[in-house]
């Protein structure tokens, strides 16, 4: 019996098809402009070829990957609608962003348990898995920031300016044990930007919870950085990994600790 043949690979062509309808019909339902259509398209594309690259062609995910490429496609839903809202300054769409990050942050829970019950951690996968909630938070800033103005966006970017400086001090780049403060605050970041962009406060309490949320992550990083200098000298003399600074595969301050037990 003949079987046709998938060039790309099931996986790869389930999740674009996935992605595609995502974006399509959130686009139409938003009436979504260009600009957005952009943002949501880079998004898919930077988002395959990161997979490709990670996963090979065809894609070989296991099961807790699955879920991940699933809440994947759901940030690319995100991405849409956060581009559109940012561009129009409309908030007709909040409570369907709401519902989408909301669902995307959920699952995060979902896929670490998968992969513990199916036997398929792995450091490549907890990776994956970083990379998405990490970017999702960054979005989700870019959001909260129509409500309490463009400092929230550190909250977002805090992880890629650690990443950034890891180039630079080797130090940064050791592993930290695994932490309950730690996985509190990054817990929280999510939620209270969900929380401010839905406006279900008074913006001057929203803008509190923000800041009260931007302080802890900052008192976080500050602990973690402090913990990482005094250990300085493990790592003296190493610069950079083959591929990756050593702190992009493993869990540092900025990486969202309460994934640790995938890796």
């Amino acid at each position: 019996m003949h079987t046709t043949a998938f060039p790309l690979g099931r996986e790869a062509a389930g999740w674009l098809l996935g992605q595609l309808v995502v974006l399509t019909t959130l686009g139409v339902h938003v009436g979504a402009g260009p600009v957005a259509w952009l943002a949501a398209a880079a998004y898919t594309a930077v988002m395959w070829g990161a997979l490709t690259t990670a996963f090979g062609s065809p894609w070989d995910l296991g099961p807790a990957n699955r879920v991940t490429v699933g809440r994947a496609a759901l940030v690319g839903g995100v991405v849409l609608l956060v581009a559109e809202a940012v561009v129009t300054g409309s908030t007709a769409h909040t409570a369907l962003l709401v519902v989408l990050a909301s669902v995307a942050l959920a699952l995060d829970a979902v896929d670490g348990r998968v992969a513990r019950r199916t036997g398929s951690e792995s450091a490549l996968g907890a990776r994956f898995d970083m990379e998405v909630d990490a970017f999702l938070i960054l979005v989700l800033s870019v959001a909260a920031a129509v409500v309490t103005g463009p400092w929230v966006l550190v909250i977002g970017a805090m992880r890629y300016l650690f990443v950034a400086a890891s180039w630079f001090a080797s130090w940064l780049r050791a592993e930290l044990p695994p932490d309950l403060w730690r996985k509190a605050v990054c817990a929280v970041q999510g939620v209270v930007l969900v929380v401010v962009t839905a406006r279900v406060l008074p913006d001057l309490l929203s803008v509190v919870v923000a800041a009260v949320a931007l302080a802890a992550l900052l008192w976080s990083f500050g602990r973690d950085t402090g913990r990482l200098w005094q250990g300085r000298a493990a790592v003296a003399g190493t610069r950079h990994g083959r591929e990756f600074p050593p702190n992009l595969w493993t869990w540092g301050p900025a990486e969202c600790a309460h994934r640790i037990a995938r890796t």
